[in-house]
């Protein structure tokens, strides 16, 4: 069930462009919170496949401006919920995936969401592998714990170093 093998797995961001000196940051999830983070915590989400990453990126909407970035994630302790026997290995079903999340928050309610991820949290996961709901047959990354001593590494592949490396070429 959890993904842990050491193993990279490569994975796709698409975000504002005018966070672009920030790719890892994590704090836009954090000041607006998510499907599998609660407002205050910091999380990435990001895609396994780049066309996944586009289609959750604009979420069906206008086709906004995006940066998208290429990912590598390696010895990260992942939760897989992408099928029937790995959600019934954590005691859920498939309809945590139709959580409202969002009507719950702005109910003033801890989604559903929000509880399985505090709780995989204090299990030791690192964050969690999730169907897309935008892309259908693609997967999602949410990632809790990134670049911290012991964790799982995150890194930006940008081997010509093309991002900028703070936000003044916005000015």
């Amino acid at each position: 069930m959890p993904e842990s093998d050491g193993q990279a797995v490569e994975l796709w961001r698409a975000y504002v462009p005018r966070w672009a000196h920030l790719p890892l940051s994590g704090e836009g999830a954090a000041q607006f919170g998510g499907r599998w983070n609660a407002v205050g915590t910091p999380a990435i989400y990001a895609a396994r496949e780049l066309s996944t990453a586009w289609a959750e990126y604009n979420q069906g909407f206008v086709q906004h401006p995006a940066l998208i970035a290429r990912l590598k994630l390696t010895n990260a302790s992942l939760a897989d919920l992408t099928s029937d026997e790995s959600l019934l290995h954590y005691g859920l079903d498939a309809s945590i995936h139709k959580c409202e999340w969002r009507a719950e928050l702005d109910a003033g309610r801890v989604p559903e969401t929000h509880r399985v991820a505090k709780r995989l949290q204090a299990a030791g996961f690192d964050g969690l592998v999730f169907p897309s709901f935008m892309s259908p047959g693609g997967t999602c990354v949410a990632l809790w714990r990134w670049n911290t001593e012991g964790g799982p590494a995150l890194e930006v592949v940008d081997p010509e170093h093309r991002l900028p490396r703070s936000p003044a070429s916005w000015l």
